[in-house]
């Protein structure tokens, strides 16, 4: 298992950003969050097995969401033990 923390850049707030990627989670095996940020970038938290979570990001990245997005920063991370599912935090 793997964890990701990722930074989206752009005009990633108000054009369904979120609902988008949690409609693409649902095509892998990842368990998560994504939220907007009051600085007006998305985080997303994302675990699972590496090809699963490596497959949803290049989805994400892939998707008609690619117009919107001018800068990724990813890193590794640790995710909180027992995080079930995929969900939008408001």
């Amino acid at each position: 298992m793997i964890a990701r923390q990722v930074f989206y850049e752009g005009r990633v707030q108000g054009v369904g950003f979120r609902f988008t990627v949690k409609q693409i989670a649902r095509g892998f095996e990842v368990v998560g969050w994504v939220r907007n940020l009051m600085d007006g970038r998305v985080e997303l938290q994302c675990g699972g097995e590496r090809e699963e979570v490596d497959a949803f990001l290049t989805e994400i990245a892939e998707s008609e969401l690619k117009g919107h997005i001018k800068h990724v920063a990813a890193a590794p991370i640790d995710l909180p033990p027992g995080v079930k599912g995929f969900e939008i935090l408001r």
